[in-house]
């Protein structure tokens, strides 16, 4: 395999010194907001507000993590100086405002923001989420394919990690409507699969997956139980389709939960999580009270993360052990005439 100068030190820079990805997401925008909304009970949620629930998040999660993802901007403003220099940085790209048309929904990135300037701004990752059904109408089919192209080829452009995000969502007049950031609790785990596969194609240029659990996280048995063997079948199923690293989202599952999920992941070849809520949720409740926020940050979020951080560095394997490094990775265009190769466009 060979990687690009920019894309083998980003995945180098986003993983620990093992190779296994243990990220915190702080980029969330509508649970924040309407968490803030609720207990304010305000009809919206001040910038100054949301800047300050993700600053607090930073400062007391970033030095546990390989990396964190930031949003460019609530949180990168007021959290990027709790960022150690040496550690992953992955800015996002998507607004987390969508489309919901009759054929399904459709993603947009945020205005005034681009590849180029996640680049420019020093990061080594862009995190793009596409809500995706592979069964929704051909058109919306097209359009969310065809975003997922453009941010890969400029992501090959720019020579920095391309990380894509999927969830699947209902249709309309399916179960289980919802228009918040929640894993839809009627998915089918066929539709998880099936869409991972649809962006394993090399023309979307993907770096690593970052997936949800095929099986909602409410219904994922204890990975001991005897109910274990048919779900585990389901993660083996992603591990099977992804043709690159990938890693596990929390969607909003509870610590337990979510610990199983990882458990299942690891098994079937994960590199590691990119998670939020589950780390920093049940900490968030405490919101307005700040202090009691921070204070519940650092009693049980943080060991919360030490406990699925020794989870990961047990089970996960590291980024160079996928099957798509299984020969030695090497840079494209070394040697005596790097220089020259380098700039060279390798086409995902």
């Amino acid at each position: 395999m060979h990687l690009s100068a920019g894309k083998l030190w980003s995945l180098r820079r986003l993983a620990d010194t093992n190779g296994r990805f243990k990220m915190v997401a702080v980029d969330q925008r509508p649970p924040i907001m309407d968490l803030i909304k609720q207990r304010k009970k305000v009809a919206d949620a001040s910038y100054e507000d949301v800047a300050a629930v993700k600053e607090i998040l930073t400062r007391n999660l970033a030095a546990d993590c390989s990396a964190i993802l930031l949003d460019p901007i609530w949180a990168y403003s007021r959290s990027i100086a709790h960022v150690r220099p040496g550690q992953g940085l992955l800015l996002t790209l998507e607004d987390h405002a969508f489309a919901e048309t009759p054929g399904g929904r459709i993603s947009r990135e945020i205005a005034d923001w681009s590849v180029e300037k996640i680049k420019r701004i020093g990061a080594d990752g862009v995190k793009l989420l596409a809500w995706y059904r592979p069964d929704a109408d051909r058109d919306v089919c097209r359009r969310q394919q065809d975003l997922v192209e453009r941010v890969g080829k400029a992501c090959v452009e720019q020579d920095i990690c391309f990380l894509l995000e999927l969830l699947v969502y209902p249709l309309p007049g399916e179960h289980g409507q919802t228009k918040d950031y929640i894993e839809h609790s009627a998915k089918r785990p066929e539709l998880v699969v099936e869409s991972l596969r649809t962006f394993t194609d090399p023309r979307f240029g993907v770096d690593i997956f970052k997936l949800e659990s095929p099986i909602a996280a409410p219904h994922v048995p204890d990975p001991n139980s005897a109910e274990a063997r048919a779900c585990q079948q389901w993660f083996d199923a992603l591990g099977r389709a992804t043709t690159r690293p990938w890693v596990m989202l929390s969607a909003g599952a509870d610590m337990k939960a979510f610990r199983h999920i990882l458990t299942y992941a690891y098994r079937a070849g994960a590199n590691g999580y990119l998670a939020g809520r589950a780390i920093w949720w049940a900490a968030a409740q405490m919101y307005p009270d700040l202090g009691s926020m921070d204070q519940a940050l650092k009693a049980d979020a943080i060991s919360y993360m030490c406990d699925i951080n020794r989870l990961t560095d047990d089970l996960a394997t590291p980024w160079r052990n996928h099957p798509a490094f299984v020969a030695e990775t090497s840079l494209y265009g070394a040697g005596p005439h790097f220089p020259k190769n380098y700039g060279v466009a390798l086409q995902p």
